[in-house]
């Protein structure tokens, strides 16, 4: 039913984990082969290309659904339907940003002291056309196929790229003076595709499933044993998504309580419950949350 374009590249192992979380698995003869598929019904095809074509090929309509950044679905300004944001980059879960770096030497630390004819080395000319139109500064846009941050001071003065942590462009001795946007990846839809109602109601079906299982990801589920009197102490210091299941045991006395809580904090957590009374406490990995 849907064709899905997937991003090759940077993105790819992160995007292969996340359906393979969502029991969405690609099924693909090597990692180096554009097409595959997945045993779903509501997936016709399956095809592995460059994040930056994602976009237009989505408008036009080669494909109904495709997995990209926003950065380049401003960059291509294309028309698409954004049915969900992802919260997953190359190495982390946190959004990538295109922010404009100039060499630590040029002294600049704000957009305000760019002063005109500004070299510029980017991969995404357009959006960094835009942001100096936007500014009222003249800049020469010089595009850049790769190694970006490697034309300054020789070549260029400043780069617009793409940066999740920034320590590539602080080993080159760059200072980010502004971001131009910050970007997650992001589920598109051709806009045809997304108003036929049997082809959005599989759509929304399988970002229900994606989803899911991106916020999972960051959750972990506890579940522990507390006595009557320690009870109240337990709840005061134990989160929640909504509020702790509470069920009195079997013994009288005793109440079993879990909840969803975040897992970079669980290493605080459990020591803390155990310090209120709990006790047989457990931590437990979660597939899927869905809303």
């Amino acid at each position: 039913m849907l064709k899905l374009v997937l991003p090759k590249g940077s993105l790819e192992q992160a995007t292969m984990a996340l359906f393979d979380a969502a029991d969405l698995p690609v099924k693909r003869g090597s990692d180096r082969d554009y097409h595959g598929s997945i045993d779903d019904p509501r997936v016709e095809r399956v095809s592995v290309l460059r994040p930056q074509e994602i976009p237009q090929y989505v408008e036009e309509g080669f494909f109904d659904l495709g997995i990209t950044g926003r950065d380049w679905v401003e960059e291509t300004g294309s028309k698409v339907v954004t049915l969900a944001e992802l919260p997953y980059s190359k190495q982390t879960s946190n959004p990538v940003r295109v922010v404009l770096a100039v060499h630590r030497d040029l002294g600049v630390t704000a957009p305000e002291e760019l002063q005109p004819g500004l070299r510029v080395s980017t991969e995404f000319p357009n959006l960094t056309r835009r942001w100096f139109a936007e500014l009222g500064v003249p800049a020469r846009i010089f595009p850049s196929y790769g190694a970006t941050e490697a034309k300054v001071p020789e070549i260029v003065d400043a780069v617009v790229d793409l940066t999740e942590t920034g320590s590539t462009l602080r080993r080159h001795g760059m200072v980010v003076v502004a971001t131009l946007l910050t970007s997650y990846t992001q589920v598109v839809a051709n806009v045809e595709s997304a108003a036929d109602p049997v082809r959005r109601q599989a759509m929304d079906d399988l970002v229900t499933l994606l989803v899911g299982a991106a916020t999972a990801r960051s959750k972990t589920l506890i579940k522990l044993n507390v006595s009557d009197a320690d009870l109240p102490r337990v709840l005061a210091v134990l989160p929640s998504m909504k509020a702790p299941t509470v069920n009195e045991l079997a013994d009288s006395g005793y109440h079993a309580v879990e909840t969803v809580v975040d897992k970079a904090a669980v290493n605080r957590l459990i020591p803390t419950l155990k310090t209120a009374g709990a006790f047989d406490i457990l931590e437990l990995p979660i597939a899927k949350i869905v809303e």
